[in-house]
């Protein structure tokens, strides 16, 4: 498609999308606004109205796009699935990388549009006819960690009108120009469909699922039964509600008092145990990844100077990044880091470029590497 001054944007509704489309005016851009039906917590759809209402103020196109099915069946089941074989899923990365942005762009190619943008705090660079994402002005609002499986062609179709302010910023620019609804709405926060405790919409959604046991096979009979606390050698500690309800990592909400601080190291799915260990025995300096993107080899692979994050508001780590024989990236860390999980995202970063990132298959300690030489 040829190039134009044509933009489709997602528009969720709230305070970072409703800014990013008067900045979007602002800049002369032709703006049409979608807004997407994935999940609709209560029923509620203020937020479409939401929407509506400032896109008819602003004099925009604006559509609406039910994805309510797909978001179920590519990010909601695998959200589900994910947790009973004892993961830790990362249900914001999948969707923004293979259900929202390639969504935007799909319904741009169907509309004759060339750019998209999202209210997304992050900016957008090209250094040597290759586009980066970058981090955003805001470091506390940076979505970097979001984005890392995009590819080119979504890439250079970006426009990203929020990466260059501060979302104190933001709410002064709407203010500013009347919008005082948009400059005061507050922060989504967690994931969408369950912003507040995951294991209560687990436990909903599993009983949805109950016709359909065969979909989470062997694990499907210890989803909510009772099961065992164990120590690293299997000894018992005390009794668990469940194995899906912990995560690599998690010291409170266990249910336990005991004379020293314990952390959930594995979770056993096919004996619905949890294993419980000290900070340290959590420790690793090795991962894993499956289902990679790297924007650039040539920056990323065999640098011993690339940060890695596993978390979106975690400590940056160095690393050092190699693909094996069998095709999945190997992560060898600097330093050793604690609670890495199956089925989180990692994502790396040089020079503040994202540079790309995966999901951790496995995750191996120091401990673990002597042991395998010795035999």
């Amino acid at each position: 498609m040829e190039e134009n001054k044509r933009v489709l944007l997602g528009m969720s509704g709230g305070t970072d999308s409703s800014v990013a489309a008067m900045r979007l005016l602002e800049a002369g851009y032709e703006v049409t606004g979608v807004t997407f039906r994935f999940y609709e917590l209560n029923d509620s759809t203020e937020y479409l109205e939401d929407a509506r209402h400032l896109a008819g103020r602003l004099g925009i196109r604006h559509i609406t796009y039910d994805a309510r099915e797909i978001f179920r069946e590519q990010i909601i089941e695998y959200f589900v699935r994910e947790y009973m074989v004892g993961h830790t899923p990362v249900p914001c990365t999948l969707c923004n990388n293979y259900l929202k942005w390639p969504l935007l762009s799909k319904i741009a190619d169907e509309m004759g549009i060339f750019y998209i943008a999202t209210g997304h705090y992050v900016r957008k660079v090209k250094v040597d006819d290759t586009y980066y994402i970058t981090y955003a002005a805001d470091s506390d609002k940076d979505q970097t960690f979001f984005l890392w499986g995009l590819k080119q062609d979504i890439l250079q179709r970006m426009l990203l009108p929020m990466g260059d302010i501060t979302k104190v910023e933001a709410r002064a620019f709407a203010a500013g120009r009347g919008f005082q609804k948009v400059a005061v709405k507050r922060d989504s926060l967690g994931v969408c469909f369950c912003p507040m405790d995951y294991r209560s919409f687990l436990k909903k959604w599993l009983v949805s699922f109950g016709q359909h046991q065969v979909s989470f096979g062997q694990f499907w009979s210890a989803q909510v039964s009772r099961g065992r606390f164990v120590d690293e050698k299997g000894d018992f500690i005390a009794w668990h509600e469940g194995y899906p309800f912990y995560t690599i990592g998690q010291r409170r909400g266990l249910g336990i008092h005991l004379n020293r601080p314990v952390f959930v190291k594995e979770i056993r799915p096919e004996k619905n145990e949890v294993v419980l260990s000290s900070l340290q025995a959590l420790e690793k300096t090795e991962m894993l990844l499956k289902d990679w993107n790297i924007v650039s080899r040539e920056r990323l692979l065999g640098h011993p100077d690339v940060i890695v994050k596993i978390r979106y508001r975690k400590q940056e780590n160095h690393c050092t990044v190699t693909i094996t024989p069998d095709n999945l990236l190997h992560v060898q860390l600097h330093e050793p880091l604690t609670a890495i999980a199956s089925g989180q995202a990692a994502a790396f970063y040089k020079d503040g470029l994202l540079l790309g990132g995966g999901i951790i298959t496995e995750a191996l300690s120091a401990t673990h590497q002597l042991h395998q030489q010795k035999e």
